[in-house]
């Protein structure tokens, strides 16, 4: 453990080998199935928390991108999970509140995103800084926390995810008659799975019909992992693989890697209406890499925008 939190050296899984050796509790990272659970431990210092995940290569939805590297999207409900449980463990927030996020983002490189070889999960130590904590009576209200990630001394990526706490009595009068909606029990006809990067239909969360230049958000509540419990309204994660196969499809790359994605929720999805999805025009970044921003709107109002980065695959 002294070697993990050592300040100046790289965080290798070797060092500590404990802080993989087990899932934490799921009730701490809110899910239900136990197989969904990323992380596998915590150690903290004065300075920073060090948050230990396993990614595995044969996840159902978080899969392999292009036969080369782990989805990049497993950063973003690593970094999710991560802050919830810090949220319990080291804020002492209770656990009957309610998490609202309000902008998280991540960026990827593609060293570290690659498959291991020999093959073999891939062991990454988030090291996680709090940057902004309120409290409302004493207990935390909104928290902020900035991430570096690693992976046997190769830097992954790095991150950030604000968010507030709500009380259950605030929560009840925030979503008054909508806290038992549920969502609805047929999605709408899915795009292609293979325009956005899916092999099954099952995993597409965009319609197949236009209108306006924007797709329908497809919701299909039994996705084991999407919908892995109860909610009243769209997760965030659904919004970002929204955004996700959005990109992809704009820019005709369905093999591509997902290598930023900054997103930014402004009201609750909600179930009981349609919600487009719709791409503004995609800029050129880098060699091989092109951006663009994808916008949700319901009743005619920007509930949300997720800016996406995509680095091409060979031949796209």
């Amino acid at each position: 453990m002294g070697a993990l939190l050592h300040a100046g050296r790289p965080l290798r899984a070797q060092d500590d080998p404990e802080l993989f050796e087990q899932t934490v509790p799921r009730s701490l990272v809110h899910r239900a199935a136990v197989s969904e659970v990323l992380l596998t431990g915590r150690r903290s210092t004065p300075d920073a928390h060090h948050i230990g995940a396993q990614w595995s290569r044969g996840h159902g939805f978080y899969g392999v991108v292009d036969g080369r590297w782990h989805d990049p999207m497993v950063f973003g409900e690593t970094l999710r999970q991560a802050c919830l449980l810090l949220a319990h463990e080291a804020l002492d927030v209770p656990m009957d509140f309610s998490f609202l996020t309000e902008s998280t983002s991540f960026e990827v490189s593609e060293a570290g995103m690659r498959l291991s070889r020999p093959s073999g999960p891939a062991h990454v130590v988030f090291e996680m800084r709090l940057e902004e904590v309120k409290r409302r009576a004493g207990v935390v209200s909104s928290y902020a926390y900035g991430v570096i990630a690693q992976r046997e001394g190769v830097r992954v990526g790095s991150g950030r995810l604000g968010g507030k706490c709500i009380s259950p009595a605030v929560y009840r009068r925030l979503r008054a008659d909508r806290l038992e909606a549920v969502p609805p029990r047929t999605p709408v006809e899915p795009v292609d799975p293979r325009l956005v990067g899916r092999d099954s239909a099952a995993d597409v969360v965009l319609g197949a019909s236009v209108r306006e230049g924007a797709r329908p958000l497809r919701i299909a509540a039994e996705h084991p992992v999407l919908f892995d419990h109860a909610v009243d309204h769209v997760p965030g994660m659904v919004l970002m693989e929204a955004a996700r196969q959005a990109a992809l499809l704009a820019l005709g790359t369905p093999r591509g890697l997902l290598v930023a994605c900054a997103a930014r929720f402004l009201r609750y999805v909600e179930f009981d209406s349609p919600c487009l999805v719709s791409a503004d025009p995609p800029e050129r970044e880098e060699a091989g890499r092109r951006a663009l921003t994808v916008r949700f709107h319901q009743d005619g109002t920007e509930v949300g925008s997720c800016r996406v980065a995509i680095h091409a695959a060979d031949g796209e």
